[in-house]
Order: C-alpha cells, then sequence, then structure tokens
C-alpha cells in the first residue's frame, strides 16, 4: 500500500514538473543574433573585486562576427581586434545607437 502510494506521488511530482516546464517555456523569448549585429558584453567581475554602485554594467558596442546555433558568440571590437574567447548569449544584449 505504501509503495502504491509513494509511485502516485513521484508520478503527480512528474506531472507537476512537466506542467511548470510548459507554462515557462510558453513565456520565454529566444535571443537571436545575427552576423553584423551591434551587441554590449555584460562585465562579470570576480567576487574579490570592487564594483561600486554607479560602475557600468555592460562594455561596448562589439560587432557579431559569428553566431553559433547553442548560443555562443565571436565578437570582434569596432576597431576590428576579435575577443579571445566566444560569449555566451545570455552576456549579451543588443545595441541600439
Amino acid at each position: 500500500m505504501i509503495s502504491k502510494k509513494r509511485l502516485a506521488a513521484i508520478f503527480h511530482h512528474q506531472l507537476y514538473q512537466n506542467r511548470i516546464a510548459r507554462a515557462y517555456d510558453r513565456k520565454v523569448r529566444p535571443r537571436e543574433f545575427k552576423e553584423g549585429e551591434l551587441v554590449l558584453r555584460k562585465i562579470l567581475l570576480l567576487p574579490s573585486d570592487s564594483h561600486s554602485k554607479w560602475a557600468p554594467n555592460y562594455e561596448g558596442p562589439y560587432v557579431v562576427k559569428k553566431a553559433f546555433s547553442e548560443g555562443a558568440l565571436i565578437l570582434t571590437g569596432m576597431d576590428g581586434k576579435d575577443l579571445s574567447r566566444p560569449v555566451n548569449s545570455d552576456s549579451v544584449k543588443k545595441y541600439y545607437p
């Protein structure tokens, strides 16, 4: 009898998780970047670095040189120099001059 209740609880939990995931996915709008777009890159600080309240949160603008399907971007500075590493699309936002 206890095992049936456990199975029912697990089944109910799985249904609940699926329902919540569908509700969340309905609201999410994926970010799509195309080559040649201008973006700002988020400044990621180490915990030991001091960051004042009025310091900028983004740096740039950068130009998207190549956009991969999984969200990775290769950025180029306005002077034409490439950044050393790819950047995740979660840490950039579009720049509107």
